[in-house]
């Protein structure tokens, strides 16, 4: 296993992430048990959940996955041996209204209440990262590409999130901050208020990032290296179509997509024409699809590590398999060959 260092804060984490969205709704807590250990004894050092999860959201299965895994880390004592990171809701009204009545915006009150509730769940006293999920703002993320000038009257300022953060940090429930789904505006931002006010800086950013979507590539990579913040690669996999197990129409038994198939971010036309000549490459080349996706990912010099995710041992072991993989340098030119063919097809 390859370790990276996670940005200036003298830890390093393995380049590859357990993500656990699936404990709780496809993943029963037998199994989720068995995808930890196989994660920790393969060298995996870092797991990544959410007070949101399990997905896909709903009011009785909320907080449900931050409640396995501290259960699983009461019961193996290895607490001290994992990164762990979760992460605060933003505003969801209209979809999750169960959490704190919806109106969870990224203010003090909720900021407080969100941690003191993950860290009972997670049966911590410490989050090593603590990471805001979206923006409490309008702007272009989850999927949006194009930015409509807008402002909500009610976001709550960037400076109002990032003191009642450094308060968490200086209380010893947090150890560091990160952001996830955000521009380069809100980092840059984030960032600035930092250095001005004397306050933690992010350490991390969790976007989307695949072969499907490289649009983190087009200002954020730039702010990673310049910056010392780097990506923590979500959806390496596309939700796993880019191991091609949804071609031709194709719907595996219990699959994701084949039981949520609103999930349908990486399913277009345009996406399923480059899913095919991805993996065509990978096949030819005799590799496997999906370690070929991951393997492009952990090769970034912008990453920090690659968020993983299974419903199945066999697939975690496979994805693990990614971690020691080297891309040869004709087979990196083929893939930017479909990529200028097939640009960013699932934003």
């Amino acid at each position: 296993m390859q370790y990276r260092p996670l940005a200036d804060t003298g830890q390093r984490v393995s380049i590859l992430c357990l993500g656990t969205m699936t404990f709780g709704e496809q993943n029963n807590e037998q199994e989720a048990f068995a995808q930890l250990d196989l994660a920790l004894d393969a060298g995996i050092n870092f797991i990544d959940t959410a007070e949101m999860y399990p997905v896909p959201p709903n009011q009785q299965t909320m907080g449900h996955t931050e409640a396995v895994i501290g259960r699983w880390l009461t019961a193996r004592g290895c607490r001290d041996r994992i990164t762990l990171a979760t992460k605060v809701a933003g505003p969801g009204r209209d979809w999750l209204p169960y959490i704190r009545g919806g109106s969870n915006r990224l203010d003090r009150i909720n900021i407080e209440t969100a941690v003191d509730a993950s860290l009972q769940r997670l049966q911590t006293d410490v989050i090593d990262i603590y990471q805001l999920h979206w923006p409490d703002r309008e702007t272009n993320f989850f999927g949006q590409l194009g930015y409509a000038p807008a402002r909500d009257p009610d976001e709550t300022a960037l400076l109002e999130t990032l003191e009642a953060l450094g308060d968490l940090v200086r209380a010893g429930k947090v150890r560091h901050i990160g952001i996830s789904n955000e521009t380069p505006w809100g980092v840059m931002r984030y960032l600035q208020l930092a250095a001005e006010h004397g306050l933690p800086r992010m350490v991390s950013i969790q976007n989307p990032y695949s072969l499907l979507n490289r649009t983190y590539e087009v200002g954020l990579a730039e702010i990673s290296d310049r910056e010392n913040i780097g990506l923590l690669a979500y959806s390496p996999l596309a939700f796993g179509v880019l191991t091609g197990k949804y071609l031709n129409g194709a719907q595996p038994v219990d699959a994701r997509l084949t039981k949520f198939p609103t999930y349908d971010r990486y399913s277009s036309p345009q996406s399923q024409k480059a899913t095919h000549d991805y993996v065509t490459l990978a096949r030819d080349a005799g590799l496997s699809p999906g370690q070929m996706a991951l393997a492009y990912a952990n090769s970034r010099p912008f990453l920090t590590s690659t968020i993983i995710g299974a419903t199945t041992l066999e697939q975690l072991h496979e994805n693990i398999g990614s971690a020691d993989m080297i891309l040869d340098p004709e087979l990196l030119d083929q893939i930017e060959t479909i990529h200028r063919r097939h640009p960013n097809p699932a934003p």
